[in-house]
């Protein structure tokens, strides 16, 4: 776009449609997104993209789009754009609904999830993420991918819904390749993606399955038997709802898990006198946790559907129009944040008066898991902070794993045990 065009674009009120330097797919949105979300926040904070949707960066905007205004996860006929009628049960997962049906399912299965069920497997975070840490320990080198962020998450799921010890492996990969399933539901991704996630489908359908057969007979304490007996005036989830709300929790929390401690932990390794503030007040780390949800969280967008016309900024969105709302641009508006690029642990400390991150969404749709991922990563980082320093990345750039979220795949540090 020349420059003139992006002066005619900043001072029209008619959209003229554009990338404005944030091409979809762009690889510096991985690495370094945050510069690119600046400039286009800066210039089209409300931009029609030449796809025809819509794409907004700023703080207010996004609160308007998820907590005030009618919008969902569905056009107005009911179906998720991109949706083909032969992806059989697409779309059942709460996630991918709108009231009456997202408030019906939700409330079948929010009871496992409050804070006070949540704090009750504190204890056995800890002894997992002390167990991890102990293999290491005398290594002096370890993968937080791979040695902590993946396995913290990964059994602590698997024990919730009650998966024996010895599938855990097979189950981890599989929920990780059918993550990318909400990326194939909007007709997204390549062909050998959409076979990964067919076989990662199939084998956790026929899975969940027989645990499920298994726990109607025996119940057990674990997630699983608490969904299959959850009940609210009468109403229960019926089989395929069950299987889709149980597999659905279990994508939607783990990949985006593994992302928030592996990118909180390289995020405190690149500022060392904040790492050093944490070890000094370990009281801080659920304050460390919210600010590295709002510096560098794992989901970067998300998307609704507009269910009436909206005003937002100089346009009025029409019915029915696709708007990505980039959470983590919206995170570093300087509107919002006081000093937005600097990573500050203390910045949600008790007392402090800032605006909350939006790294959980809103409105209706917020995150049924936020209390299980605060949890976990406050641990992870806590527990490894005390007993390790002179934590050294050895990449300077982050190796970035398969997934639909900006998760690594590996980081290799060296460090050494605190004595």
């Amino acid at each position: 776009m020349s420059e003139a065009q992006l002066a005619e674009a900043r001072t029209t009120k008619t959209p003229v449609a554009g990338w404005y330097g944030l091409e979809p797919e762009d690889d510096a949105q991985i690495e370094d997104p945050y510069p690119l979300f600046k400039a286009l926040r800066e210039t089209q904070p409300v931009n029609l993209t030449p796809e025809g949707g819509w794409r907004m960066t700023r703080y207010d905007d996004i609160q308007q789009l998820l907590r005030r205004s009618r919008s969902g996860m569905r056009l107005t006929n009911g179906r998720i754009p991109g949706q083909t009628d032969d992806i059989p049960g697409a779309g059942i997962f709460m996630l991918m609904q709108d009231p009456p049906t997202h408030t019906r399912l939700r409330k079948l299965v929010k009871k496992a999830f409050t804070p006070r069920a949540i704090e009750a497997w504190r204890p056995r975070i800890e002894k997992i993420t002390d167990e991890l840490l102990d293999q290491v320990a005398g290594q002096g080198e370890m993968d937080l991918i791979t040695d902590l962020a993946r396995p913290v998450p990964a059994t602590l799921i698997c024990e919730l819904l009650g998966v024996p010890s010895e599938d855990q492996g097979d189950f981890t990969q599989w929920t990780a390749d059918a993550t990318h399933g909400l990326l194939t539901l909007r007709g997204l991704g390549d062909e050998a993606m959409q076979k990964r996630v067919e076989v990662a489908s199939i084998s956790l359908l026929g899975y969940f399955n027989d645990l499920i057969t298994k726990r109607r007979l025996d119940p057990g304490d674990d997630l699983l038997s608490v969904l299959i007996s959850a009940e609210e005036d009468g109403d229960k989830l019926d089989p395929l709802e069950l299987l889709s709300q149980s597999i659905g929790l279990l994508i939607a929390g783990f990949e985006t898990t593994i992302g928030l401690i592996g990118n909180g932990l390289t995020t405190l390794i690149r500022h060392p006198e904040e790492l050093e503030k944490l070890r000094a007040s370990p009281d801080l780390a659920p304050s460390t946790v919210e600010e590295c949800l709002r510096y560098s969280g794992p989901i970067l967008a998300t998307i609704r559907i507009l269910h009436e016309p909206a005003v937002f900024g100089d346009f009025e969105l029409p019915t029915d129009a696709e708007v990505v709302a980039f959470l983590a641009a919206g995170n570093r508006d300087p509107e919002a944040f006081e000093d937005p690029e600097r990573f500050d642990i203390a910045r949600y400390a008790s007392g402090r008066d800032t605006a909350p991150h939006l790294s959980f969404g809103g409105g209706v749709h917020f995150c049924l898991g936020a209390h299980l991922a605060r949890l976990e990563s406050e641990i992870a980082i806590r527990r490894i902070v005390e007993r390790f320093d002179q934590m050294t990345l050895v990449n300077e750039t982050t190796e970035w794993g398969r997934s639909l979220f900006r998760v690594p795949g590996r980081i290799p540090i060296t460090f050494r045990e605190v004595n």
